[in-house]
């Protein structure tokens, strides 16, 4: 199912953007130092990550914006993110 799910993210990436390009990755994870290092280090330093916690503090949310050279790229991004624990990407 997720080969289904990232090839037919591969098709809607290429028939809407032009690469290279500035993109958006959104996460969602548990407020946890650990976690937030984990996304953190997926990004380079050119990367602008900006991080909110939640009302509560229960969660945080990340939005990196950094520059993606192919679609392969952005879904190599996102598949590496999945592999955190409580992470969401949206």
């Amino acid at each position: 199912m997720k080969k289904d799910f990232y090839k037919s993210l591969r098709e809607k990436l290429n028939e809407n953007h032009s690469f290279p390009l500035l993109y958006m990755f959104k996460f969602i994870i548990p407020s946890d130092n650990y976690k937030i290092a984990r996304i953190s280090s997926l990004f380079g330093e050119d990367t602008q990550l900006t991080l909110k916690e939640s009302s509560k503090g229960k969660f945080t949310s990340v939005t990196a914006r950094t520059v993606m050279i192919s679609a392969d790229e952005v879904i190599r991004k996102y598949q590496e993110a999945s592999r955190i624990e409580g992470l969401i990407a949206l």
